[in-house]
């Protein structure tokens, strides 16, 4: 099978890699050409524009998949794509967008019979070129047809088919959501730690609690992974949080369903107060998040 993909970022470039490993011919295009070259030599079939691309692609079913950022950069890549497609092909948008913007792309590429899958994809960059979890909404043909390339880049049981297109990004979301409350527990469990009349050596809690406690998991593991990169104080980092959409998007729909989350918006709340802070638990949850997604990690200096 032929996938056209669109961003060679983080993440597209893992995706493509796995992708590639499991016998898909990957044609990718990005922006800035020297990512497009630089993955040739890893068996990438490279294009040099969007209409370059989907002319590679099969001409029975096209499929394109987007590992572009959320917003305006998904609407122009499928407006440009669209060109050059015809009705029964697939769109896979493997990014995190809003499901609701996902569902107006639905109706407007339901009019042109173009399929739209919305692959929520997490897993971090080590997911993406290991094995992802990925969470898609659409429409059984178009998901019947990628099937196979889902399980095949997905951990075990790491793929499930969600129900119609925008519940994949839905559930995505919401997932980020509990990211953020499970992150936020982890930073203040570990700044009382900090703040104990102990001397501990926050590598050795980590993994301790990282092999056969209940709280083990991957997020422990990429706590222990910031304290072997950083040190014990983490005095480095400074104690930013960023906050790339999810969290938010998930607080306001459990206001419009008026279901309690006070875990989730607590935890949003203190990315924002994060900006005028100095606590350790927010160093952490920097640091966590660069070490499974690569994200921005503030220095003291920045």
């Amino acid at each position: 099978m032929k996938i056209g993909l669109i961003g060679l970022g983080k993440m597209g470039k893992n995706l493509a890699l796995n992708m590639i490993d499991h016998g898909v011919e990957v044609i990718g295009y990005n922006r800035s050409n020297e990512k497009t070259k630089a993955m040739v030599k890893d068996g990438l079939i490279p294009a040099y524009s969007i209409k370059e691309l989907v002319d590679q692609l099969d001409e029975d079913k096209k499929v394109v998949w987007l590992m572009v950022p959320a917003g305006k950069p998904v609407d122009e890549n499928i407006d440009e794509v669209i060109r050059y497609m015809n009705p029964g092909d697939i769109i896979v948008d493997g990014g995190n967008s809003n499901y609701k913007d996902t569902l107006r792309r639905n109706t407007e590429l339901n009019n042109k019979d173009i399929f739209l899958i919305d692959a929520g994809t997490s897993g971090g960059t080590d997911g993406a070129r290991k094995g992802a979890c990925i969470m898609a909404g659409g429409d059984e043909e178009a998901i019947e047809y990628l099937n196979q390339v889902f399980t095949d880049i997905c951990v075990k049981d790491g793929f499930q088919h969600m129900g119609k297109t925008g519940s994949g990004h839905f559930v995505k979301m919401v997932h980020n959501g509990v990211e953020y409350g499970m992150m936020q527990a982890i930073g203040e469990g570990f700044e009382i730690l900090n703040e104990s009349p102990f001397a501990l050596d926050f590598k050795k809690v980590s993994k301790v609690w990282n092999n056969g406690s209940i709280i083990s998991g991957y997020l422990m593991e990429m706590t222990e992974n910031a304290f072997i990169h950083n040190d014990n104080s983490l005095a480095s980092i400074a104690p930013t949080i960023d906050s790339s959409g999810e969290g938010l998007w998930t607080a306001i729909e459990a206001l419009n369903l008026r279901v309690a989350a006070p875990v989730i918006t607590t935890a949003l709340f203190t990315r924002f107060d994060s900006k005028r802070d100095n606590s350790f638990r927010n160093r952490l949850i920097a640091a966590q998040r660069n070490e499974f997604g690569g994200h921005k990690l503030h220095k003291k200096d920045d």
